[in-house]
């Protein structure tokens, strides 16, 4: 996926979950933050970020610019992070679309189909293999690392435990189920869930990997205006 616009800034402060303060050509504006998670390693003062610029195509928007991407300075140099949780969504689906992100269990997809109900939960996929073989994806942006090491969530989510029994449920019931972590950065040693943030997410993603769904982490080429699932980036998984 590509930005068309992209604008550089630093960041300021961010006084809520929407909105982040930044300079951009030494004017301080308020900007769309297209994450609601905590981010708080990522948006630190003095940060460089960037700005998708809507300029030209506001329609009912309210600010100009929407915060996409951070870099983040670590012991090895600057790590480029997207932070669009849209993006992860549309990653996953241009390489379903495009045959390269193969599935275990799969062969030649013949549907795909974004956000559909299943019992009590709404999965980000439903696709059909040209054998009849039927599934459930659910997609999962991360953001947050630490010394190489890719971990979710970065705040508790309780929807996020809803979906993974509800994935367990549906590979029971002879779907297959997938939990697909897009890791946002690139380069990254492993994947684990977080259970010093949330324990409970930790336990859930463990039984839901004992009843049959399989956990996948995949990483992605990230640039400033530009974001592509690395499907060749297979990160090891610690459930």
């Amino acid at each position: 996926m590509k930005y068309p616009r992209i604008t550089k800034a630093k960041f300021v402060e961010r006084p809520n979950r929407f909105i982040a303060r930044v300079i951009v050509d030494g004017t301080q504006v308020d900007v769309h933050v297209k994450n609601t998670g905590r981010c708080k390693e990522l948006l630190v003062p003095g940060a460089t970020v960037f700005l998708e610029d809507f300029e030209g195509r506001m329609g009912t928007r309210k600010y100009r610019w929407s915060l996409v991407a951070v870099e983040k300075v670590t012991e090895k140099g600057i790590l480029l992070v997207n932070m669009d949780s849209q993006a992860p969504n549309q990653v996953v689906e241009e390489a379903l679309e495009e045959g390269r992100l193969k599935l275990d269990g799969l062969n030649d997809l013949k549907l795909i189909r974004r956000e559909t109900v299943h019992e009590d939960s709404r999965f980000d996929f439903y696709i059909e293999d040209k054998d009849g073989q039927k599934a459930f994806i659910e997609v999962k942006g991360v953001t947050l690392e630490h010394e190489g090491h890719a971990s979710f969530p970065d705040a508790p989510t309780e929807r996020g435990i809803k979906h993974l029994k509800g994935l367990a449920r549906c590979a029971e019931q002879g779907f297959s189920a997938y939990a697909l972590f897009v890791i946002q950065m690139q380069g990254m040693k492993d994947f684990a869930p977080d259970a010093l943030i949330h324990p409970d997410f930790a336990d859930a993603l463990s039984f839901a990997s004992e009843h049959g769904v399989k956990i996948l982490a995949i990483g992605c080429k990230v640039g400033p205006d530009s974001l592509e699932l690395n499907t060749e980036d297979l990160v090891p998984v610690r459930v």
